[in-house]
């Protein structure tokens, strides 16, 4: 362990605790290859306590608090963020290897989410009904569903944990977070800020380690209401089943295939730039990369010659620098996958025109880095155009008119996102209906805000995050009836 190693600690009930077992993890950053932080590593009997501490608050304080108490709450929480900003963009940067540019960006727009969440929490209202039954009043309140667990990936830590705690938090619900073994450091500064903010013990806690030891048995334990999950197909999976045995709620924000569809007479240039975006940005590592670029046939080579030019300049480097624009891969086993995937297209047919190997370059360093990578020539049932690479590697493929673009954005296991290039306003309308995708994007690409739904078709997950659908996904509604009669009419006929 290095000297400059930074040790954290969990929390569970407002405290600041080791693991039960003593055990510890380490976390390195991506770009040195140097080990810089070390984690409890927490097992079942941390899972346990954590709950017991979500639901004892649920069951006190905060479970006492009127709606407005918790939104003020909230409001105090995203001041606190904004204040420490740089700092946590700077943790984000360390942990993932994310662009600092990026996380700046990306960190400076949390405090929206809790904010806009905060001002929903008490606006959250049921409604008189004019029930068909004489002498009898009804009506529906929606109640937080309880304790809910929130395990996230490691590509952006902040972010999709508080996709997740904005509306659970302001329906009233309490959490356990567990992140990912590869990035935890945010999520423990984001727990000393909820502590800052005054949050009642136990409404939010972070748990560190590994899915097989802690965060299984929190998807598993009877106490828990809700898992909210980001991660892979097959991690989704298991959540989904193990959360079955109970009845657990469950929302899953996974995998995506998605296609970036250039027609004829789009504008070039800024398609080109739509298309870096959606694949080289963040390194390819994220959920709605628009890794298959459908190019039509009319304008296929102009274009990737075009888009070939602009990607090699991309500035690879230290994510630290405001001037590098590729950053390294965040993980080793990620870092492998890409290279793998890569040989796997070349082994299909599919033509390699940039890229293609691990960088080099004197500015990567000893960091795991991938060059941006462009195959042409790209059929849609190659593997490489149908699995989730999850890295700076783009699939190129032809179509010839709508429907064949239509028919092949749509012949994917996955529906997250697509984007669409085109400046014929009958097009822009019409396309979007016709894609099976939770996120339809029209000469941009890459946009997400609190305000707006997120979430995919198919296999690319269940539920919504964002908007008011995500605040309804941590709520329960119940009804109740009033008998206004003076007299109980016959018991064994039902009324």
């Amino acid at each position: 362990m290095n000297e400059g190693t930074k040790a954290y600690r969990m929390f569970i009930g407002g405290e600041w605790v080791e693991s039960a077992c003593g055990e510890q993890f380490e976390s390195k950053d991506p770009y040195t290859g140097e080990v810089w932080a070390r984690f409890p590593r927490a097992k079942r009997e941390d899972a346990d306590l954590a709950v017991a501490a979500a639901q004892k608050a649920l069951d006190g304080e905060w479970g006492r608090m009127t709606a407005s108490a918790r939104g003020l709450l909230l409001f105090r929480l995203a001041d606190l963020i904004a204040r420490d900003a740089e700092k946590l963009a700077q943790t984000e940067v360390r942990d993932n290897g994310k662009l600092i540019s990026e996380m700046r960006a990306q960190v400076g727009y949390l405090p929206q989410y809790f904010r806009y969440f905060g001002g929903l929490a008490d606006k959250i209202e049921g409604s008189v009904i004019p029930i068909d039954k004489a002498e009898t009043f009804n009506y529906t309140v929606h109640e937080p569903l309880g304790v809910c667990v929130a395990i996230t990936a490691w590509n952006s830590p902040l972010l999709l944990a508080v996709n997740k705690l904005a509306p659970g938090l302001a329906a009233g619900n309490t959490f356990v977070l567990k992140p990912s073994e590869y990035t935890s450091a945010s999520a423990v500064e984001l727990a000393s800020l909820f502590e800052e903010a005054g949050f009642p013990a136990g409404v939010f806690n972070v748990v560190t380690g590994f899915g097989h030891e802690v965060g299984a048995p929190l998807v598993e334990h009877p106490g828990v209401a809700k898992v909210a999950f980001t991660g892979s197909e097959l991690g989704g999976q298991r959540i989904y089943e193990t959360a079955a045995k109970d009845l657990k709620h469950v929302s899953l924000e996974l995998g995506g295939k998605s296609a970036n569809i250039v027609f004829e007479d789009a504008n070039l240039d800024n398609a080109v730039k739509g298309a870096i975006s959606g694949i080289f940005a963040a390194t390819g590592q994220t959920c709605v990369a628009g890794s298959r670029l459908l190019v039509h046939d009319s304008i296929y080579e102009q274009f990737l010659e075009r888009l070939v030019d602009f990607a090699r300049k991309a500035r690879m480097g230290n994510p630290q620098e405001t001037t590098t624009q590729v950053g390294p891969v965040t993980t080793e086993p990620q870092y492998r996958k890409i290279l793998e995937y890569i040989d796997i297209a070349r082994s299909e047919g599919a033509r390699c025109v940039l890229g293609g190997k691990a960088a080099s370059r004197p500015e990567c360093g000893s960091g795991l880095f991938v060059e941006p990578t462009i195959f042409a020539d790209v059929k849609n049932n190659m593997r490489i155009a149908q699995e989730e690479v999850f890295g700076p590697v783009l699939s190129v493929i032809r179509f010839k008119d709508d429907d064949e673009a239509v028919q092949i954005a749509n012949d994917s296991l996955y529906g997250l996102a697509a984007g669409i290039w085109t400046e014929n306003l009958r097009r822009a309308i019409a396309l979007p209906k016709r894609l099976k995708v939770g996120i339809a994007w029209v000469n941009m690409y890459r946009a997400v805000s609190y305000m707006s739904p997120f979430g995919g078709y198919k296999r690319s997950g269940i539920g919504r995050e964002n908007g008011i659908d995500a605040i309804r996904e941590y709520l329960q509604t119940k009804s109740v009836w009033v008998s206004l009669a003076q007299d109980t009419p016959d018991p064994f006929v039902i009324r």
